[in-house]
């Protein structure tokens, strides 16, 4: 886990490892709240975007799976990949409910989303110790998909378009932190002279 501290207000900005990721969805008190989660740590979606997502936005490309986001921030339209196991989670919960698969599959508010969030980290501070769990918000999920994309080396351009960034800048101010030492050990490889 990776913190640092926000410039103009108190708390901290959290980004989590990949086995703290799997430690807090592991934290989901149901189904329901684990398709949440995953949404905002394996597909970068913001609360807003994540309690709007139906059966019916999650597509097959060329590419893979990916997730249509219909009214990302400023309304705008934005397509990111989705991991084929929170697919088939969401087509799973699809078949098993009474909704149209055009209906969000998460069913409560943003507020009770980043409860979930909350409560689940308050759970991992328990069991663990870890401080930093008590800082964790919704938005932390986001900011540690995008750190992990860019530490699995995904072009940058790609990763904006993927998040919704309209520019580099915006995403390095507010979402890149510190490079892992395993990040940092593969940019010395390929250098030469070090």
């Amino acid at each position: 886990m990776k913190m640092e501290n926000y410039p103009e207000k108190d708390g901290k900005k959290v980004w989590l490892t990949p086995d703290e990721v799997t430690d807090l969805l592991d934290e989901a008190d149901d189904t329901e709240q684990r398709i949440a989660m995953g949404l905002m740590v394996r597909c970068g979606l913001r609360v807003a975007e994540a309690v709007d997502v139906a059966p019916d936005d999650v597509v097959d490309t060329t590419a893979g799976k990916f997730l249509r986001v219909w009214a990302g921030k400023g309304d705008k339209y934005r397509e990111t990949p989705i991991p084929e196991q929170l697919a088939a989670t969401i087509a799973a919960a699809d078949d098993w409910r009474d909704d149209d698969s055009d209906v969000p599959v998460v069913e409560h508010t943003t507020r009770t989303v980043r409860r979930w969030v909350e409560k689940a980290a308050e759970r991992r501070h328990d069991a663990t110790g870890e401080v930093g769990w008590t800082y964790l918000g919704p938005h932390d999920l986001r900011r540690t998909w995008g750190q992990h994309l860019v530490e699995s080396e995904v072009e940058h351009g790609i990763i904006m378009e993927w998040g919704g960034w309209a520019d580099w800048e915006t995403f390095r101010e507010n979402y890149l932190g510190a490079y892992s030492l395993e990040a940092q050990a593969r940019g010395m490889e390929k250098i030469g002279w070090l």
